[in-house]
């Protein structure tokens, strides 16, 4: 069946090697992935990657700025003020797109405290600033990622919005950028969301916590929700690809407020009926799981994904000023168990206070301490062949290169 990805998110690229992976979890070598650093003050927690000034190179646009590859010059194009939180900026997703039609490319993004879903223009102009486009204001929302659900390179931005589960659509580019707004039945709202092709019919569906909505063949139809299950406070992405290599699709997520990182495995009883088993659990050393990634970081054919802890979900949480940490999990097959690579592993927080209201990151953290925000970028920084990491945070913003170790021959 054709492959769908997100947009402005893994490029076509030839991965040429593979990575060393290690066994069993707790026990990894260290991490041979290299961290740059881009801004080690940066606090917003939502990136995208695209080629912001058409030189041929990959940028990064985080919160109010756009970063020049290779040296990350930075331009700062807009105001992203802090939340009615203070712990939290108005900038919870950032998802490059040109949305006008006019070759250059854009940040579609959406707010918590605002209620607002947003398009950013970048200017004829690179001098001025960006201008900012209201597309709705549907409520609170944790983030928000584009996809091509409907397999046809139609934008559809798919967004965490609280008590609702919605779609929006980019319905014209020209002579003005319209959305259409796609209203699911809300029964399977939730914290998280992501998607699959959970009965391999070859349209996406989406996966909420509380079950799966599937995708109908017609377009126009409605979306029959299948409350299968129940994952508790997940993370965005949650994620739906055949693990084990069984033929079905099954579901992994993360506990975005607490411990644990989990999967489901689909099957079917003697009836046929579709019935999902909890397999073991994935990790359930680190805490405040909520991004995760789907890609082939070593080359093999294979996809795994990354995640790792967002960096004071809430300040208040158990394993808050724990180690900040990216992991890349593998399932192996073989052996039916799950395999981490270490990306990066930093030290707990040594400075944060007692009271979780007066904890900063930026103060908390040692300098140079990356973990996750909202959402991760996966690309070819550095044109070498392989994919590589861009995590922003409330302790910076940072990319991490894939060591691409050559295969035995």
């Amino acid at each position: 069946m054709p492959s769908r990805r997100l947009f402005a998110f893994i490029p076509a690229v030839v991965l040429l090697g593979c990575l060393r992976w290690t066994q069993p979890i707790g026990a990894e070598e260290p991490s041979a992935w290299k961290k740059h650093v881009i801004n080690h003050r940066s606090p917003f927690e939502a990136v995208g990657v695209a080629d912001i000034d058409r030189d041929g190179k990959p940028d990064v646009f985080c919160g109010d700025s756009w970063y020049a590859a290779p040296t990350w010059t930075r331009h700062r194009v807009r105001d992203v003020p802090p939340g009615t939180n203070p712990h939290y900026h108005e900038d919870f997703a950032d998802a490059p797109l040109d949305v006008n039609g006019d070759g250059r490319t854009d940040i579609v993004t959406c707010a918590y405290f605002s209620r607002r879903i947003g398009w950013v223009e970048q200017p004829t102009d690179p001098a001025q600033p960006w201008t900012e486009h209201t597309i709705d204001l549907p409520g609170s929302m944790e983030t928000a990622y584009l996809v091509d659900l409907y397999g046809d390179q139609t934008p559809v931005l798919v967004p965490n919005v609280g008590g609702q589960v919605l779609l929006y659509e980019l319905a014209s580019r020209s002579p003005a950028a319209t959305w259409t707004t796609r209203r699911l039945a809300a029964e399977g709202a939730g914290h998280g969301i992501g998607h699959g092709d959970i009965n391999r019919d070859g349209r996406l569906d989406l996966i909420t916590p509380m079950g799966w909505y599937e995708q109908p063949a017609n377009r126009s139809d409605e979306w029959t929700f299948h409350p299968e299950f129940n994952l508790g406070t997940a993370s965005i992405g949650i994620l739906g690809h055949d693990f084990d290599g069984d033929g079905d699709t099954d579901v992994v997520w993360g506990m975005g407020h607490d411990f644990g990182l989990h999967w489901l495995k689909q099957s079917t009883d003697a009836g046929g009926t579709r019935i999902w088993r909890k397999g073991e659990d994935i990790d359930t050393s680190f805490s405040q799981v909520h991004t995760l990634h789907l890609a082939d970081f070593d080359g093999d054919g294979q996809m795994e994904f990354v995640t790792g802890k967002r960096i004071y979900a809430h300040p208040s949480e158990p394993g808050a000023t724990a180690e900040p940490c990216l992991f890349i999990f593998r399932y192996d097959r073989s052996a039916s168990k799950w395999e981490r690579q270490i990306v990066h592993r930093g030290d707990p927080a040594p400075a944060a206070p007692l009271d979780p209201e007066q904890r900063d990151a930026q103060k908390d953290f040692r300098a140079g301490s990356a973990g996750t925000g909202l959402q991760m970028a996966i690309h070819d920084i550095d044109a070498d062949g392989d994919l590589d990491i861009v995590a922003p945070g409330k302790s910076g913003l940072y990319w991490f290169e894939n060591p691409r170790i050559p295969a035995t021959p």
